[in-house]
């Protein structure tokens, strides 16, 4: 069940399920490190994303250029991100993951619709942006073990004035790409649960299916699905707050 809440998320909004993914780990399916529940939700979030990415090429969402050129940029970050994830004791690092996790409810409730270009067009100017917009994502990406779709897809439509929709399915390439480097890095540590990552994927492709479909349907609409999605962000970020042992680090 978990896993199938990650894949609709990331199909119909192109993120935000990969962030949902590690506590769903650790609250929900029991695992209780969690350096182990960041690198098998990297190793989930990559193969939800890949599988998805497959329904929006089929549906022609994707815009090929600008997705290799973020993502080529982000993969490189994300592998320093999650190196340096790993450094940071496991605590204080779910004290900051919540912290994202209200970022990117805040940004989801203040994304604008965006008409944009769908015959976007990459020169040098728009390869730059996306190139230090990629970097930046890949890292965050790699440090909290999420795929970022909640940054890549602001950042693929600020980089190249692409549409919602079409940003949408360009980051589910990225967010397959980061998340796929963060768990190798975690999974070179010893630190996936293999088992418990394949039932995550098995369920996050039946989601996936539902959320791409619904993604495409509801395109006009997205910003009352953003509006729901920062919610339940939001009281998952405050039920970890309130964890034993997140005051002190908060006070620390």
């Amino acid at each position: 069940m978990s896993g199938t809440v990650v894949g609709f998320s990331l199909g119909l909004v192109g993120g935000g399920g990969s962030i949902l993914a590690v506590p769903l780990l650790l609250y929900v399916v029991g695992v209780t490190d969690p350096h182990l529940a960041i690198g098998t939700s990297a190793l989930t979030v990559a193969a939800s994303a890949f599988a998805n990415l497959l329904s929006h090429w089929r549906a022609g969402t994707v815009k090929w250029g600008c997705a290799a050129i973020f993502a080529a940029a982000g993969i490189f970050g994300a592998a320093v991100g999650s190196t340096a994830g790993q450094l940071v004791d496991g605590e204080r690092l779910l004290f900051l993951f919540a912290l994202i996790m209200i970022a990117a409810a805040i940004a989801m409730l203040t994304r604008r619709a965006v008409a944009g270009d769908p015959n976007v067009r990459i020169d040098a100017k728009v390869a730059a942006k996306l190139v230090a917009l990629g970097l930046a994502a890949g890292f965050i990406s790699g440090f909290f073990g999420i795929g970022g779709g909640f940054l890549i897809v602001p950042g693929l439509m600020l980089g190249s004035g692409m549409p919602i929709l079409n940003a949408i399915g360009c980051s589910l390439f990225s967010v397959g790409a980061f998340s796929l480097t963060t768990a190798i890095n975690y999974a070179a540590s010893g630190l996936v649960d293999w088992a418990i990552a394949l039932e995550f994927i098995a369920g996050g492709a039946l989601g996936g299916i539902v959320g791409t479909r619904t993604a495409v349907k509801v395109s006009t609409h997205k910003q009352v699905l953003n509006y729901v999605f920062a919610a339940v962000l939001l009281t998952v970020a405050a039920y970890m707050l309130a964890q034993p042992g997140m005051t002190f680090i908060a006070a620390s």
